[in-house]
């Protein structure tokens, strides 16, 4: 099969809803890479999506939340959420007004998330929550019950990622147990910084998946 007939059969439609006649060239451009995605599940699709909008994503972000790693943080949750429905997008608007409206809806619940982190310690603490804040508070110990629901939060997500092979784990590890910033992650592996952001944004989404996929069948 030749190239030009791959890219013929990989620009089909991804859905029933036509192309926008008032998308520009560079949106209808998107929407070719996202059926190179969506039908072949090519990497270099996700990269390039990922090169064209991840500056303004970040821009965006950082306009937000005023904080240079949350920005890089919500950049990837944004991308990892627009990736993993990237199916669902139909032209009848561009990619991106769809990628910014993902990753502007993320960026308030993580705002409005983050204002419960400055609750007294007095204040209850869901067990189900998906964030555990009690981390956050400034307070200087946790009280019983508060301590075993961290506990076991940990446990539970120690189980998951001994499920991940040993370069997504290590990622985990680092960032969220032990802290570190992107740049020190950088230097203590010895890897490009651009590696390390790809690499935690992988292990972030397999992480995801593999909750997800527990938490369904607990349901069962």
């Amino acid at each position: 099969m030749g190239v030009n007939q791959t890219r013929e059969q990989a620009t089909g439609p991804i859905s029933d809803f036509p192309i926008n006649k008032n998308l520009s060239d560079r949106a209808v451009e998107d929407y070719e890479i996202v059926q190179r995605a969506v039908h072949y599940k090519e990497e270099r699709a996700y990269t390039e999506l990922m090169s064209r909008y991840k500056d303004a994503i970040f821009n965006m972000m950082l306009k937000m939340v005023h904080n240079r790693e949350d920005a890089d943080d919500l950049t990837l949750e944004a991308f990892g959420k627009a990736f993993s429905k990237l199916a669902t997008y139909t032209p009848r608007y561009a990619f991106s007004t769809w990628l910014f409206k993902i990753a502007i809806n993320n960026c308030i619940d993580f705002i409005r998330k983050r204002k419960l982190s400055m609750l007294s310690i007095d204040d209850p603490i869901e067990a189900d929550n998906s964030q555990d804040y009690s981390s956050n508070l400034r307070s200087g110990g946790l009280d019983p019950e508060q301590s075993y629901i961290r506990t076991q939060k940990l446990k539970l997500m120690r189980s998951y990622l001994r499920k991940l092979n040993t370069k997504y784990r290590l990622m985990i590890e680092l960032r969220f147990f032990e802290e570190l910033t992107y740049d020190e992650i950088s230097r203590e592996l010895e890897i490009p910084l651009g590696t390390v952001k790809a690499q935690l944004f992988r292990a972030k989404e397999l992480l995801s998946t593999l909750m997800e996929g527990s938490h369904r069948s607990g349901h069962l």
